[in-house]
């Protein structure tokens, strides 16, 4: 595909056919191949196997066709249509109609008790403005709710389960590549949500570029997804992807997934042909945990051409646990992509290389602290993300100066590609994050390419080693106690280890500031085998203080220990860091000692 954003070396008949938006290639595959499916949701709210619900090309785009048509009565071109509606097939028909209607999509979720949630949903609402809701019948009256709650009312409410077949279809809407598509809003783990504004050409950029990194085949791999399809990791793997290329989608739903994560592999296990999928890295230990030998007996996993992981630091030792694991069950650690991304990106920066077992170097944990990969025998362990994904340009730079580092410094990633969006939506300041200016050593400026003004800040550590990138963490995650630096994931590392009653996968590690400087904060979870009342939080905070203090030589000045699921996360189940700087700050984190 040859556009203003760059070129891309392979990609699905679907771009190479022209077509330069999500609705075109559903057009196309409702032609071309009618009565397959393209989208099934296995539910399991009332059956615990699971029931399953599925669409064809032809059904999906006869429904896409009928909520665009209902929308275009009710809104002009490149008004907001937020997307309110539970993980399912029903989410990917109103997504979709939104983008066919010519309309600005913001994928969002319905109100629902979870933490924290309602605020953000109500602070997203208030950015983007929407002229339409799009909701189901079964959550029209809750969200109307909502919105008069929240002083939000003013926007038309669509339930989509229930519109009517379009007898004559939607007025044809020409989408160009540079035509925004939708926002996505980050998951305000660093900074207040803000609405990434995404182009048709960024998301086709980038799912084709997913398509080719993940080793997917038109008609016949299955995207096996549980995360929530408002994330934007699970909105590319699990809805454009599969939508680009050709190939059936089966949707999880995340609790579903929460409650009994042995289900995503059972899922993966019943797919009949390729299977690629993609979580976070706390899943894969999550659900190596929580199967028994007689599940794991039952699962069929040879057919596993990908299994992305990202959105977090990717730990050597979960993927060691995790496909000794399976291996029995023809799973094999060369399918694991380690995939670095972000939400301004669409979702993929870098990938590790398909067919092989991303590569793995140990460094010295004190000199990356000071800014420099020196590879050791023993020390910390880095899993490598690759290179960028489709040609995409990764750099490191001096997140002070913008002075492009050689191999072996640390600093920022800095990126640019067909698929980086154009901006924060309504946010002047935009320019300072998607239009940086990389500097080389002699003071000349180095081309971003793909026709873009500038590089794009992730605001995350990195650095490179022939080539390949590697992560160090956020910068905004930095402890930095006496002028030394120190990555939260090692301390969190060492103090998931330090007692029997901290609960794996819990921890989150940040810094306060104190009288005479930042002091070193851990909050964990309990695990579930220990009571409140058997919960010894002294003997807990002695022996974290001993582990972090050898293995580290960092005084932890406070250890809080909370109840299994109080730790704040984001809706992939990701560790917010932020919320619980935040919560201590407030005083509503708990106790500590």
């Amino acid at each position: 595909m040859t556009s203003t954003h760059g070129q891309l070396s392979r990609v699905p008949d679907s771009v190479a056919g022209g077509d330069t938006s999500l609705p075109a290639a559903l057009a196309r595959w409702a032609r071309t191949q009618g009565d397959e499916r393209a989208v099934a949701y296995l539910d399991y709210r009332v059956n615990p196997d699971g029931e399953l619900t599925a669409l064809t090309w032809r059904e999906l785009d006869a429904r896409v066709d009928a909520v665009a048509a209902w929308c275009q009565k009710r809104a002009d071109r490149g008004d907001r249509a937020a997307v309110l509606v539970e993980q399912g097939t029903d989410y990917v028909v109103a997504f979709l109609g939104a983008l066919r209607a010519g309309l600005v999509a913001v994928p969002l979720f319905e109100p629902n008790p979870l933490p924290g949630h309602a605020d953000r949903l109500a602070a997203v609402l208030a950015d983007c403005d929407p002229e339409l809701v799009l909701t189901t019948r079964a959550h029209a009256d809750a969200v109307e709710a909502f919105l008069d709650e929240r002083d939000l009312a003013g926007p038309l409410l669509i339930a989509v389960d229930v519109v009517p077949p379009a007898e004559d279809g939607p007025d044809p809407v020409e989408l160009a590549p540079d035509d925004v598509a939708y926002l996505q809003y980050t998951s305000g783990s660093t900074r207040t949500p803000a609405g990434v504004v995404i182009t048709h050409g960024n998301v086709v950029a980038n799912a084709a570029q997913g398509y080719e990194a993940y080793g997917c085949e038109q008609g016949s791999t299955t995207s096996v997804c549980w995360l929530p399809l408002f994330h934007d990791m699970g909105l590319v793997v699990g809805l454009a992807t599969p939508v680009l290329g050709g190939f059936p989608a089966l949707l999880l739903d995340p609790i579903a997934f929460v409650v009994r994560p042995q289900r995503w592999l059972e899922a993966i296990s019943s797919t009949p042909g390729p299977a690629v999928s993609a979580a976070p890295n706390f899943a894969y230990g999550y659900v190596a945990s929580r199967t028994s030998e007689e599940e794991r007996a039952a699962l069929r996993l040879d057919h596993v051409v990908s299994l992305g992981d990202g959105s977090e630091p990717v730990l050597s030792k979960t993927l060691d646990t995790f496909y000794a694991k399976f291996a029995p069950n023809g799973l094999d650690r060369s399918a694991h992509r380690h995939t670095y991304g972000l939400a301004e990106a669409v979702v993929m920066v870098s990938v590790s290389p398909l067919g092989v077992a991303p590569r793995e170097v140990t460094v010295d944990r004190a000199r990356l602290a000071e800014g420099e990969a020196v590879l050791v025998e023993d020390g910390t362990v880095l899993v490598s993300a690759g290179r960028g994904a489709g040609g995409q340009h990764v750099r490191i730079a001096d997140p002070t100066t913008g002075a492009a580092l050689p191999d072996g410094r640390v600093g920022e990633i800095w990126a640019s590609g067909p698929n980086v969006g154009q901006g924060y939506w309504g946010k002047e300041d935009s320019y300072e994050v998607f239009e940086a200016q990389l500097v080389n050593p002699d003071g000349s400026t180095v081309d971003p390419g793909f026709g873009r003004k500038g590089w794009l800040r992730t605001g995350d550590l990195g650095v490179q080693l022939d080539g390949d990138l590697f992560i160090a963490g956020r910068i905004k995650d930095l402890i930095i106690v006496d002028g030394t630096n120190h990555y939260p994931q090692d301390i969190e590392h060492t103090v998931e280890h330090a007692h029997p009653a901290i609960r794996r996968h819990t921890v989150a590690a940040f810094s306060v500031p104190g009288e005479t400087g930042e002091l070193a904060v851990v909050v964990a979870e309990r695990a579930k085998h220990v009571s409140a009342e058997e919960l010894d939080i002294a003997e807990v905070a002695a022996a974290v203080k001993s582990a972090v203090s050898g293995e580290h030589a960092l005084a932890v000045h406070e250890v809080i220990v909370l109840g299994p699921g109080e730790v704040p996360r984001t809706s992939s189940g990701k560790i917010q860091r932020s919320a619980c700087r935040a919560r201590y700050a407030e005083g509503t984190l708990g106790s500590g000692a």
